[in-house]
């Protein structure tokens, strides 16, 4: 039976009215979803695990991450190299995130509401967090996705990306299934898509054979990299078991994890392998640099509706967990009007990135979104791992749990501490931090916010247990 309140948000006995409502009842039940972030009941749950390479697989094949995989050639790497660190970044950013996507079917609920577990009251910190992040992925990649109809259309600006966040707010507001089977149809056409893209864009292109830096400067361009690829899969860590929430409980875990796994980790690699090859030609980072690399016509016309597709089905996402996120802080807004929220303050956020130099501001709005999210990962992770070591074999029961929550400090100062460590090891446009610079630009800050959140977080949470 559903839980009469919630407990995962800053008010412990809230009702239910707003974070509760209609579930999808069946594989195409495209119906809305208004169920916010109560638990979904076990008798409401279906599905497999499978559909969550889907999931995981379409909303990744971006321009986003193409125009991000030129990162290593442009710090001067090798294409084998750069193609390395990529491939280790992203692989180290995806492991938590499908580890975190087990927790779905586990408990019904969503990742910022289970959170609340770890941080207690404290979870309006993360929440408010995740709701703006959301906000910022809408406009970083709708930026593509409008520019992309505006062209396509010979539109203004502001009309393509209008029509691109109404598209992508609506199936925010449709919730849960219509974006699984939007995944699941995207997946087959993007992929189609991209390869086509990359017939063209790559023809007669050679990637960079050798390098142009060496030595300390080679190692730091090296990290740098691998930190931005680990950024990309690792930002879908504060969404993870959002889109497995519905699945029964007893789905595969370990089919649950390699299938997010794989989904993350081949759509992340192939982008960003397409940017390092092409770094060369890729220089206009827009979608009308895009049309002109295709030549135009029919291919480029293809080419720009599948940037735009590829938009709608990443931002559908982001508004989607950013309903639930914003449920988490307490406000107490049907999920699917929070939903459309989220893809209406993204526009003049899209406005302001295309005012003035795109590049820059798109860069910083990148960074703003993920350092924040290695140490809520470990603090997450330590206080799971610590209740099952509590409960010693016996059965997850989320109610239980619920009354178990922790106090907010010991989140709270982990969080901060985390993200203090890390600020002298970041790399980025506005501010180079003095270890970063000491290490030839080497970004290490994920690593170092990660683990010392977990170093703080650890012994007071099993002190608390004591």
């Amino acid at each position: 039976m559903p839980l009469t309140h919630v407990s995962s948000g800053p008010t412990a006995d809230r009702e239910v009215g707003a974070f509760d409502g209609r579930m999808p009842a069946a594989p195409g039940d495209l119906g809305i979803e208004g169920h916010g972030i109560e638990p979904v009941p076990e008798g409401n749950r279906y599905g497999g695990a499978g559909r969550l390479f889907t999931v995981w697989f379409a909303p990744n094949l971006t321009m986003t991450g193409v125009f991000t995989g030129t990162v290593g050639i442009t710090l001067g790497l090798d294409f084998t190299t750069a193609l390395v660190a990529v491939v280790l970044g992203t692989l180290i950013g995806a492991v938590p995130t499908a580890y975190l996507g087990t927790w779905g079917s586990r408990t019904g609920a969503g990742q910022l509401p289970l959170a609340g577990l770890a941080f207690g009251r404290g979870v309006v910190l993360p929440g408010v967090l995740q709701w703006l992040s959301s906000i910022a992925w809408d406009a970083l990649i709708g930026l593509f996705g409008g520019d992309a109809l505006a062209r396509l259309f010979g539109w203004p600006f502001w009309a393509g990306v209008v029509v691109m966040l109404l598209a992508q707010g609506l199936l925010g507001v449709f919730g849960y299934e219509a974006i699984h089977r939007l995944q699941i149809v995207m997946t087959f056409v993007l992929g189609a898509a991209f390869l086509l893209i990359a017939w063209r864009l790559l023809d007669g292109v050679h990637p960079a054979a050798h390098g142009t830096v060496h030595g300390a400067d080679r190692a730091g361009a090296i990290a740098l990299t691998s930190t931005v690829a680990l950024s990309l899969s690792l930002s879908w860590a504060p969404y993870a078991s959002d889109f497995s929430r519905y699945l029964p409980a007893t789905t595969s875990r370990t089919r649950m994890f390699w299938y997010t796994l794989l989904g993350l980790l081949v759509s992340f690699v192939v982008v960003q392998t397409l940017g390092l090859w092409g770094a060369s030609v890729l220089t206009d980072q827009t979608a009308a640099g895009v049309d002109e690399l295709l030549g135009g016509g029919v291919v480029g016309a293809f080419g720009l509706l599948a940037v735009a597709l590829a938009a709608l089905c990443s931002n559908a996402m982001n508004d989607y967990s950013g309903s639930l996120a914003l449920q988490t802080i307490g406000v107490r807004i049907p999920r699917p009007v929070a939903a459309a929220l989220a893809a209406v303050l993204g526009f003049p956020l899209v406005l302001w990135m295309h005012a003035a130099d795109t590049t820059a501001r798109f860069q910083n709005v990148l960074l703003f979104v993920g350092y924040w999210i290695p140490g809520f990962v470990a603090i997450v992770l330590v206080d799971w791992r610590a209740r099952a070591k509590e409960r010693a074999g016996a059965p997850l029961d989320l109610a239980a749990e619920r009354e178990r929550r922790q106090p907010a400090w010991p989140a709270l100062l982990a969080f901060a501490a985390a993200f203090a460590s890390a600020v002298p090891f970041m790399d980025t446009s506005l501010y180079v931090g003095p270890v970063a610079e000491a290490l030839h630009g080497a970004d290490l800050s994920y690593y170092v916010a990660f683990l010392v959140a977990a170093a703080v977080y650890t012994p007071l949470r099993l002190r608390r247990r004591g």
